[in-house]
């Protein structure tokens, strides 16, 4: 996997002070999209493991305290993103528990993938869908437009729509 950009203090992209890392790839190529920039797989460099020992230690960080790590893009969830970020959040999960974990992706949640899904039991907040410019908002906290829906336990989140429909007979 490639990122384009990893901020170790960001205070924009989710609650409080943050480490942020923006992925490359994406294949929604939403219309109006303010990181186009990151579309591409190719793009930016690989991920390796001085990236990841760099956040652990940021995150780990007592003079600048943060909360958490937020994962954008480009789409954490691309298929060829998920394996390097579901390791990513287990290690951020088994080290540093404490820290929160805020993930951006245009797709659905109840359209992911096998794959996809095994992410979710490891982060605390979900942001779904497209962003679609016809629905910006200005206004939205930590969205772009009003289609995006924001889950905390993303995980509980699907079982519960995985329960519900089992029932329907």
């Amino acid at each position: 996997m490639n990122y384009q950009r990893y901020y170790s203090i960001d205070v924009l992209n989710g609650p409080g002070t943050r480490c942020t890392l923006f992925v490359s790839g994406c294949e929604h190529a939403c219309k109006g999209c303010y990181n186009q920039s990151t579309w591409s797989l190719s793009g930016g460099q690989p991920v390796d493991d001085n990236l990841i020992r760099t956040i652990l230690n940021d995150l780990s960080d007592n003079r600048i305290n943060r909360q958490g790590l937020s994962l954008t893009g480009g789409d954490p969830l691309h298929p060829q993103n998920c394996a390097t970020i579901l390791g990513l959040v287990k290690l951020v999960k088994d080290l540093v528990p404490e820290k929160d974990i805020w993930l951006w992706t245009g797709y659905q949640l109840h359209e992911l993938s096998f794959e996809q899904r095994q992410i979710l039991p490891y982060i605390n907040v979900l942001i779904d869908g497209k962003f679609e410019q016809s629905l910006y908002d200005a206004n939205l906290l930590f969205r772009g437009s009003s289609n995006q829906v924001i889950y905390t336990n993303p995980w509980d989140h699907f079982n519960q729509k995985i329960d519900v429909s089992s029932q329907i007979e």
